[in-house]
């Protein structure tokens, strides 16, 4: 922490970006003015925060890598675990509480530094420690401390009196728009993310493992970003695993070895001071697409360019969804894969078939940012659309992900080609060329300007970018970790 100007600074790692404690202070205005405009808000009101805890592996004394509550962090931006935040609405003051940390901590853990290194820090108004919560609180409200049934806790309750739904809605309503300063921290996320995939596409060769792509992804991340922690469990799909919507969980690690012919895709983002970024990469392991692989891509990219063509404040989701459908439709008619009329197909929801996920979603300190479905906004019960994460018309400063995606689910294909409504548009013969194929998704991540949209993510997207981008790989690369070990 350090200051410039009168500024204070957080997670100065250099070259890393610097994010300024005014951008939580910003995000403490913003909510603050959003409750005082509360109609009927007549009495003095409190907003009361608990930060995360820190936790331990099972049955062990190892701490965890800790990452930090998003509300709290949205409001705070505080790093350290075990911590209180509190906002007096009518003043807009803040008030941070820190552990009173003991002496031995010293001795394993580092300095223990006094309450005014995190006021400035922080750029809070007064800082307290946790044991001493009730009493600032009630200070804070000019509630007699003595009198238990008036304590902190219950002037919380107080001053959620006008609902929680109230106050959620209110806190989803500012995480959702953003500001300057927070734009600025996405577009780095994106930048750093975005040239850590790159590095992989320089270096992926048939005979490495996913794994060692998603440690690339990492390294790249870390090393030159700062990131210490990804935004969600990478994704490194090759060749049938593409096809694997969340690939990469615990019970199938990104441990098949990439083979040549392979389609891989490659869904990972780094997290810097907790915002995200959220990016898919589909390309031919050899670095040449194939023709099936040609056409597939193509038809993934048509329907992604018509989506950031079409989106600018005031479309609704939910359309932007159904334009993908449509595209991806008209372009398997093409391939072959698919006969008819395109309006019948999307009245039988044959979109869904090889696109179930939903088109995209809210990013911001969660890779799945809060505020999709407002209240009184419902989700639409059809496939595909049920999967949805946001309802809303697009709003400007959002920032959204477009990630349409063409896959070749067996459990989905076989049930509609079981189907008689689905099957009559099916040419069997030529689907059974693609069982095994996998998927092509493209991700990018978007904020919404007044007339379209800033595009946040930068690597090779058409099939001539990326296979001229991929011809001048490093041929030295990887050779020790794709060669034969024994331990």
């Amino acid at each position: 922490c350090f200051s410039v100007a009168g500024l204070s600074f957080l997670w100065s790692l250099f070259p890393s970006l610097m994010v300024s404690a005014a951008l939580f202070a910003e995000n403490r205005w913003r909510l603050c003015e959003g409750l005082r405009a509360v109609q009927g808000l007549q009495q003095r009101s409190m907003v009361v925060l608990q930060g995360g805890e820190q936790r331990q592996r099972y049955c062990t004394d190892t701490d965890e890598v800790f990452r930090q509550e998003s509300f709290f962090h949205w409001t705070f931006g505080v790093t350290e675990a075990d911590c209180y935040g509190a906002l007096d609405v009518d003043s807009g003051r803040s008030l941070l509480f820190v552990p009173k940390l003991p002496e031995s901590y010293a001795t394993w853990m580092g300095k223990i530094h006094p309450r005014e290194h995190f006021k400035e820090k922080y750029a809070v108004d007064e800082v307290h420690y946790t044991c001493d919560v009730s009493r600032a609180l009630c200070s804070l409200s000019n509630t007699p401390h003595k009198d238990p049934r008036t304590g902190w806790h219950r002037k919380l309750s107080l001053s959620l009196s006008l609902s929680l739904s109230l106050s959620l809605s209110l806190f989803f309503c500012s995480r959702l728009i953003k500001t300057d300063m927070e734009l600025e921290v996405l577009r780095y996320t994106n930048r750093i993310s975005s040239e850590a995939h790159k590095q992989i596409m320089k270096h992926v060769k048939p005979g490495h493992k996913e794994y060692e792509m998603e440690s690339l992804f990492q390294h790249y991340c870390y090393s030159r970003g700062g990131m210490r922690q990804t935004s969600y469990t990478c994704i490194c799909g090759s060749g049938n695993n593409s096809s694997i919507l969340h690939y990469g969980h615990a019970g199938a690690p990104n441990d098949k070895t990439i083979q040549d012919g392979d389609m891989c895709l490659f869904d990972m983002g780094g997290e810097y001071y907790c915002y995200s970024s959220d990016i898919t990469c589909s390309f031919p392991a050899s670095g040449k697409f194939t023709p099936d692989q040609k056409a597939i891509y193509e038809a993934v990219f048509k329907s992604s360019r018509a989506v950031l063509d079409a989106l600018k404040p005031g479309v609704k989701w939910t359309d932007m969804h159904r334009l993908a459908d449509r595209v991806h439709l008209e372009e398997l008619v093409k391939v072959g894969i698919l006969h008819g009329s395109v309006e019948d197909m999307q009245k039988e929801h044959l979109g869904a078939v090889f696109m179930p996920h939903g088109l995209g979603h809210l990013l911001g300190i969660d890779v799945h940012d809060v505020g999709g479905y407002p209240e009184g906004v419902e989700r639409i019960d059809e496939p595909g659309l049920k999967s949805l994460r946001m309802g809303r018309l697009v709003q400007e400063r959002m920032v959204l992900t477009v990630e349409p995606g063409i896959y070749f689910i067996d459990h989905l294909l076989d049930r509609a080609l079981a189907s008689d409504a689905q099957c009559r548009f099916i040419n069997a013969d030529v689907l059974a060329r693609f069982r095994g194929f996998g998927g092509v998704r493209i991700e990018d991540d978007v904020a919404v300007t007044a007339n379209g949209v800033e595009l946040l993510t930068c690597v090779p997207r058409t099939v001539e970018e990326i296979e001229d981008f991929m011809a001048d790989r490093d041929e030295k690369s990887f050779s020790s970790s794709v060669s034969s070990q024994k331990l």
